[in-house]
């Protein structure tokens, strides 16, 4: 059917011809023969129905409405182009957006990370540390380490890791000089720090404040690592995990007030968008990683 051209190659040299201004030059231009440059010429011209270029002894000389596509056939040019630009970035494996608690990137989960690199240099990793959680069917990450009370989006692909267990510690100072309570019930005359994130419920400030009136509060901290260093210090008791505490209370810096209570608890999960997932490299990594990073809270 005519006024309908088939084939981008065809436009790409009609460009070649109107800017090298005869078919030869555009052949060495587009690194084809001569005659075929000619060809394509003459299949453009019947396709669209019109004479695009006035044959003589100095070349091709582009007609009026030869001019006139010029603008679009440019238009075409550069689509395809930045098509190509596109493909090629698509091709290429994107790193993998990992969301998590920043303790979750603790050295031995680091190792993990490290033994997957070594077998694999070519993924790359971009970590998202913070306790607001992203939203993964969005994709503003591809998995979720998270510790949560509440049913996770049931189109995510869903791990249990483990249950998160916490209670309270103390430092050995604070303990010489106060005592440690033995309960929840044996809070009375206590100091306490707390942990009261920007961007997350405040869910053990809130167990806390149900046991202690605000006067028996010292210190309150948006960031987990400097309420750690305020149990440590001595400055009062703090809810803490269990799991991220051991290391300190094996090596005597920290003691554990009373057995972590059970409405304390909760899910540690990993979470993955199904989109993600379907990508060659996210699901590699989630097979190895899922196993190891179970087994440190085993």
């Amino acid at each position: 059917m005519k006024n309908r051209f088939r084939n981008w190659s065809d436009v790409a040299t009609f460009l070649a011809v109107v800017r090298e201004g005869s078919t030869l030059a555009a052949s060495r231009k587009l690194g084809i023969a001569q005659p075929t440059v000619a060809r394509r010429i003459e299949a453009l011209e019947h396709e669209l129905g019109l004479v695009l270029f006035e044959r003589g002894n100095r070349g091709f000389r582009p007609t009026g409405v030869a001019r006139a596509l010029v603008p679009l056939a440019e238009d075409l040019e550069a689509a395809a182009g930045a098509l190509a630009a596109r493909a090629l970035d698509l091709s290429r494996p994107r790193p993998i957006r990992i969301t998590a608690f920043s303790a979750n990137f603790s050295p031995r989960v680091n190792q993990i990370f490290s033994e997957f690199s070594t077998r694999h240099p070519e993924i790359r990793f971009e970590f998202l540390p913070g306790v607001a959680p992203l939203d993964l069917s969005a994709g503003e990450a591809d998995i979720a380490l998270r510790i949560t009370r509440t049913l996770p989006d049931p189109s995510l692909i869903c791990r249990r890791i483990s249950t998160a267990r916490f209670t309270l510690f103390g430092s050995p100072g604070y303990a010489a000089r106060h005592g440690l309570p033995a309960s929840p019930g044996d809070l009375r005359g206590h100091v306490f720090v707390t942990y009261e994130p920007r961007d997350a419920p405040a869910v053990y400030h809130d167990w806390l404040m149900r046991y202690v009136p605000p006067e028996q509060i010292a210190m309150s901290f948006s960031e987990i690592g400097l309420l750690e260093a305020a149990i440590l210090s001595g400055h009062g008791l703090g809810i803490m995990n269990l799991r991220l505490a051991e290391a300190d209370e094996a090596a005597g810096r920290l003691l554990c007030c009373f057995d972590a209570p059970e409405e304390m608890s909760a899910e540690h999960l990993m979470l993955v968008s199904p989109e993600a997932y379907r990508r060659p490299e996210v699901k590699a990594f989630t097979k190895f990683f899922a196993p190891r990073y179970a087994a440190l809270f085993a």
